[in-house]
C-alpha cells in the first residue's frame, strides 16, 4: 500500500469540531462510509476507499487525521502495528556484535518500539493488529529472511542469543523492586562485579540505599548497572543518559563501551548526539512521520550517519525525509552586544540546605545576553536559578535582582486537568509563529496537561516560560525529553527570543550540544555533589569549555563537515594535541 491513514485519538475531538472530516470528505458525500466514528467515538478512515484527497486533514482543527504516501521503495508489510489508523513499523536495527549501535531519530518515530521487539518485550504481528496469537519465531524468520535481522532472530530460536533489555522509563523501577540497590544487583550478578560495576557508574557511596529513595539519576546507573550485570550476548539500552549530568554520561558510555567484544553486542536508542557520537560505532536512522510509520535506514558509520540525519537526505535510498538541513551556530560569528548595565549582581551568596552549601562570590549577568550553566548533579544549580528567581532567599550575600523574571522549573509534574490552550493562551494569540508553530503545539491545545508525554510538557512549559513578559528568563533542564531536532529547535528560538526582546536568559542543561549552541557565555559549578557548590563567575565561551572539559578530563574538536562538537577518543592524536595546546573545545 503506497498511502496509509494515521488518526491520533488523543486529538481527536468530533463533538467540538462537529465532525468536520466526516462531513467534508467527498467519499462520504458520495455515499460511501470512508470516514465513520468507533464505538470511542474516535474518527476511522477506510484506507481502501480513501483518495487521498487530504481534505480531511486540511479541516481537522486539531491536527488529528494524517493522510501519509508511503516511499515507493517500501513494498513490505510491517513488521508491527498497534491498531487500525494507528503507528506501523516497517523494519528493525540490526546489532553487530564486537560493535555499539546507535539509533538516531525523532520522538515518536518508533525507536522504543523496535527496541522492544528485539529486547522481546513486545512480539511483533507483522501488521495484522487483529491476531490473537503472537507471530511464531518462524513467522519472523521468514519476514527478514536474506537480512541480517534473519539470523538474529534464528540465534534467538535456537536459543544462542541471550538479550538483556533496559527500558526507557527507569521512573517505574521503585514500583517493580522494593529493597536496595546491592539486593536487587545480587539478583544478577555476585558482589565484586556488583563492586566493579558500581565504582565505575558512581554507585558506590548508595549501594545500600533504598530504591525507593533514590534520584532520577541514581534510578538511571541503578537500570543500566543491572542490564549490563547480566549475562547475555546482546545488551540494549533505551535512553541511557537521561537524569545523568554530563560527568555520569562520559562515565556511563565508557561502562557501556567496555561490554562489548567479539561474542557480544550493544543497541543503543540516544537523543544526546555528543554521547551518541561518542559511544557508537555506527547508527541506523530513523525516519517516517512521528506517530504514523517509522523506517529504519541502512547502518552508517557513526560520524558519517550522524551528519547524513543532520542533512535530512539518505544518498543510498534517495529518500528525502527532512525539508532543510539542520545547521550549527559557529561561535566565532559572535554573540549579543550589551546593550545596557548589567541586568543583575551578586555578591557572596550563602545557601545552606540540610548538609549541602552552596557559594557564589562576585558575579554579574549582562543583559541581551544567554547564558550557560554546566556543572555536575547536586553542586547547586539549581538551588542558583531558584534564588534568581526568587524561590529561594539566600542565607547570606546580596542580590540585585530587581528585574521581572520569568521561570521554568526543572521537574515537570502536573495532575492538572487544565487544557494546553487555556494554560497557553497568552501564547497562542500573541506568539503563534515565534512559540506555537516552531514548538509543534497546535495539536495539543485540546489536550489537558495531565495526559501529556515528558516532551510534549517539556514543550508547553518552555512556550510558557517563554511567553510572559520578563527581563530574565531562566530555564532549567528545558532539553530533557526532547528528541535532537527539538533540542535544536529550542535553542535558536531561546536566542531569537532574546533578540528579539533585547532580554537575557540563564540556561542549565546537561547537553553540551545544546549548551554549544544556545550559550553567549557561561558560568561553571565545581564542587563536591550533595556536599557543596560553588560558582564561578560568568566566562567566555571558549574559556568556560575549557575550564568544564578540564574538570571532566576530556577534549572536544569541531565536525570539519557539520562543524558540530565532538568528544575525541581518550589518548588519540587529536586528544593528546588539545590537551598539550590547552585548548580542549574550540568555538
Amino acid at each position: 500500500m503506497s498511502r496509509i491513514a494515521i488518526v491520533i485519538k488523543q486529538r481527536c475531538f468530533p463533538e467540538k469540531c462537529g465532525e468536520a472530516c466526516l462531513k467534508h470528505c467527498p467519499v462520504n458525500r458520495s455515499g460511501a462510509d470512508c470516514i465513520t466514528l468507533t464505538d470511542d467515538h474516535k474518527a476511522r478512515v477506510d484506507e481502501a476507499l480513501c483518495n487521498g484527497c487530504g481534505i480531511c486533514v486540511n479541516v481537522c482543527p486539531y491536527d488529528a487525521v494524517h493522510i501519509l504516501k508511503l516511499p515507493e521503495e517500501l513494498k513490505q508489510e510491517p513488521i508491527h502495528r498497534y491498531g487500525e489508523n494507528a503507528f506501523r513499523l516497517y523494519s528493525l536495527p540490526t546489532p553487530l556484535f564486537g560493535t555499539v549501535v546507535g539509533v538516531i531519530g525523532r520522538n515518536g518515530i518508533g525507536k522504543s518500539t523496535a527496541l522492544k521487539i528485539l529486547g522481546q518485550v513486545i512480539t511483533p504481528n507483522l501488521g495484522d493488529w487483529r491476531r490473537e496469537t503472537p507471530a511464531e519465531m518462524q513467522e519472523l524468520i521468514a519476514y527478514f529472511k536474506g537480512t541480517e535481522a534473519q539470523a538474529f532472530f534464528e540465534a534467538m530460536r535456537d536459543r544462542k542469543l541471550r538479550v538483556s533489555y533496559k527500558p526507557q522509563a527507569v521512573d517505574s523501577l521503585p514500583r517493580q523492586y522494593t529493597g536496595s540497590i546491592r539486593s536487587l544487583l545480587r539478583r544478577v550478578a555476585p558482589d565484586e562485579r556488583i563492586t566493579a560495576a558500581a565504582e565505575q557508574l558512581g554507585l558506590t557511596a548508595v549501594l545500600d540505599h533504598d530504591i525507593s529513595q533514590l534520584s532520577g539519576g541514581e534510578l538511571q546507573r541503578t537500570a543500566i548497572a543491572a542490564a549490563a550485570l547480566k549475562n547475555a550476548e546482546l545488551y540494549i539500552f533505551d535512553e541511557p543518559t537521561s537524569y545523568l549530568d554530563i560527568k555520569q554520561r562520559v562515565a556511563a558510555s565508557r561502562f557501556i563501551r567496555s561490554l562489548v567484544d567479539d561474542g557480544r553486542a550493544v543497541l543503543i536508542v540516544e537523543h544526546d548526539l555528543i554521547v551518541l557520537d561518542y559511544l557508537t560505532d555506527s547508527v541506523h536512522i530513523m525516519y517516517g512521520k512521528p506517530a504514523g510509520y517509522g523506517i529504519v535506514s541502512l547502518p552508517r558509520g557513526t560520524r558519517v550517519g550522524i551528519n547524513t540525519y543532520l542533512d535530512g537526505y539518505l544518498k543510498e535510498e534517495n529518500i528525502r525525509f527532512r525539508d532543510s538541513r539542520i545547521s550549527f551556530r559557529s561561535l566565532s560569528e559572535g554573540g549579543f552586544v550589551p546593550t545596557r548595565a548589567p541586568l543583575i549582581r551578586w555578591s557572596g551568596l550563602q545557601k545552606r540546605l540540610g548538609s549541602f552549601t552552596l557559594s557564589a562570590e562576585n558575579g554579574m549577568l549582562p543583559t541581551s545576553t544567554v547564558v550557560g550553566i554546566l556543572g555536575e548533579n547536586a553542586t547547586g544549580k539549581t538551588t542558583f536559578v531558584k534564588m534568581l528567581a526568587g524561590v529561594l532567599e539566600q542565607d547570606a550575600g546580596t542580590l540585585s535582582a530587581s528585574v521581572r523574571v520569568s521561570y521554568k522549573p526543572q521537574y515537570l509534574q502536573s495532575d492538572s486537568e487544565e487544557l494546553v490552550q487555556d494554560v497557553l493562551s497568552e501564547a497562542f494569540q500573541r506568539h503563534s509563529t515565534t512559540l506555537i508553530g516552531p514548538l509543534q503545539l497546535e495539536g495539543l491545545k485540546e489536550r489537558p496537561l495531565n495526559e501529556l508525554s515528558g516532551g510534549e510538557l517539556q514543550r508547553v512549559s518552555v512556550a510558557l516560560c517563554l511567553a510572559r513578559d520578563a527581563d530574565l528568563y531562566l530555564l532549567d533542564e528545558p532539553s530533557a525529553y526532547l528528541d535532537v531536532e527539538q533540542r535544536l529547535a529550542i535553542s535558536r528560538i531561546i536566542r531569537d527570543m532574546m533578540v528579539l526582546r533585547d532580554t537575557s536568559a540563564l540556561v542549565v542543561d546537561h547537553d553540551l550540544l545544546f549548551i554549544d549552541q544556545v550559550s553567549d557565555k557561561l558560568i561553571v559549578f565545581s564542587g563536591e555533589p550533595a556536599v557543596s557548590g560553588a560558582v564561578s563567575g560568568v566566562m567566555e565561551m571558549a574559556e568556560g569549555m575549557n575550564t568544564f572539559l578540564e574538570m571532566l578530563d576530556i577534549t572536544m574538536r569541531r565536525d570539519e563537515l557539520s562543524r558540530r562538537p565532538r568528544i575525541n577518543k581518550h589518548d588519540s592524536r587529536k586528544d593528546r594535541e588539545q590537551r598539550e595546546s590547552g585548548k580542549r573545545y574550540y568555538v
